[in-house]
């Protein structure tokens, strides 16, 4: 399985996006579990945070002035976030690249991680670590749709409810990337669902 993963994602070119060379960057590590069935690993937000507060997101954050790449920013965080450390992560490749509703460019890292490995959750920063199976979105069982004008273009952005966590807005998006790219599910963001609850 996780060979699979690794050949898709590394003969994969994702999506570049044309931004000012000026624009702030950011990385996100996706940890994906070494596991018959991977899980990927996930983080609740501390409420109290001024981006992103409670909300769903994977370990990550902005690059430093250190940061000699982006791998290093998104290692880096994940380090301080939920105790990972780096040579614990093997790096797969990255998805592509988006944009924050705060301007920043996002670009995701898919790295595999030891399987029920007990993460230091940060508490400044991170209420809760938990993992979702990635087999999980296949059936694209959402609760939602989000109608969001992003990019110049519509999109249809699912939110998923995984017990007490709801999974939507960037982060469902490198989500559905991942799982289209693993499952060939062709999830689409850019029309409508067929079936859905409600949409937003």
């Amino acid at each position: 399985m996780l060979n699979n993963v690794a050949q898709r994602i590394q003969s994969y070119s994702p999506r570049p996006l044309l931004l000012p060379p000026y624009a702030r960057e950011a990385a996100v590590l996706m940890p994906l579990t070494r596991s018959e069935n991977p899980e990927l690993v996930l983080t609740l937000r501390a409420q109290n945070l001024s981006t992103h507060g409670g909300e769903v997101a994977f370990p990550g954050g902005r690059r430093d002035p250190e940061d000699y790449d982006l791998i290093r920013t998104a290692l880096r965080e994940a380090q301080e976030e939920v105790g990972l450390a780096p040579d614990l992560v093997e790096v797969v490749g990255p998805l592509s690249e988006l944009v924050s509703r705060h301007g920043i460019k996002v670009t995701p890292y898919v790295g595999f991680v030891p399987d029920r490995l007990e993460y230091q959750a940060n508490a400044g920063e991170i209420a809760s670590v938990f993992s979702v199976p990635l087999e999980f979105f296949t059936t694209d069982p959402r609760d939602y749709t989000h109608r969001i004008d992003y990019l110049g273009q519509t999109w249809y952005v699912p939110s998923y409810q995984f017990g007490d966590y709801k999974i939507w807005g960037l982060t469902a998006v490198m989500v559905v990337e991942l799982v289209n790219l693993v499952y060939d599910t062709q999830i689409d963001l850019f029309e409508p669902p067929q079936l859905r609850k409600k949409e937003l």
